[in-house]
């Protein structure tokens, strides 16, 4: 089966400037992401899509492959990064002649997997009945019991009210957090579709202290620390 790994990585952002690249234990933040990709053996190429010169150096001092820049339209705010995995898609039917058999996306944003979560998702996938396979991780709040919504009278209300009165957070119906860790996706399924859930959608769970999706200094600061946790405790990066 061909494996493509792809990691997206844009130059803008505005929670955390240079957030791709700015340097989490002395390495830049992306170079965690490729390290994980190249560790799996079934992932045949490493890829970086990305608007950014800076980007694409460090990515090719740290072993993927940078073959295209990705266009400015589909690098702004507010554009859709399913835009950008067609475009990477095309790029290799364009380069290769074909799409590969699968698609993994290994965000730079979770610095705090393991090499083995992306192995997870591999086995998940390959149980079949998916199109697409995301990571999950728990909750410590739910729209059933503890999550609310503005109301037009300037109250608030249960964004998802039940016909019973829920006193537990236990005796809501289970809920989950999508993480950034890892998908694994069918490409034909992104070529034809608009989203992750118009299609079978399979999931696995990641424990939270490895789920941490980096979008501000705060979340950065968190994962820098428990990362330095990690590796005083055991070495495991």
């Amino acid at each position: 089966m061909n494996v493509v790994a792809i990691i997206f990585a844009r130059g803008g952002s505005k929670g955390l400037p240079g957030k791709n690249i700015r340097p989490l234990l002395g390495k830049p933040l992306i170079s965690w992401s490729i390290e994980h990709a190249l560790s799996v053996k079934r992932i045949a190429r490493v890829l970086v899509s990305t608007d950014s010169d800076e980007i694409a150096a460090v990515a090719l001092q740290n072993g993927a492959e940078v073959p295209f820049m990705r266009p400015a339209e589909l690098a702004c705010d507010n554009s859709p990064e399913w835009l950008a995995w067609r475009h990477a898609l095309n790029y290799l039917r364009e380069t290769t002649g074909e799409l590969p058999d699968l698609m993994v996306s290994v965000p730079t944003t979770a610095p705090l997997r393991f090499p083995q979560d992306i192995e997870n998702c591999l086995d998940e996938y390959e149980k079949g009945a998916a199109d697409i396979v995301i990571t999950v991780t728990d909750t410590h709040h739910s729209p059933y019991f503890n999550m609310v919504k503005a109301n037009a009278d300037g109250t608030v209300g249960l964004v998802n009210p039940t016909q019973r009165v829920l006193v537990r957070r236990q005796d809501a119906p289970i809920v989950y957090d999508m993480a950034t860790v890892c998908y694994v996706v069918k490409p034909e399924f992104v070529m034809t579709h608009e989203s992750i859930f118009e299609g079978r959608v399979r999931s696995v769970r990641i424990p939270s202290e490895r789920a941490i999706d980096i979008d501000t200094l705060l979340d950065f600061q968190i994962a820098e620390y428990l990362m330095q946790i990690r590796i005083e405790s055991n070495g495991n990066h």
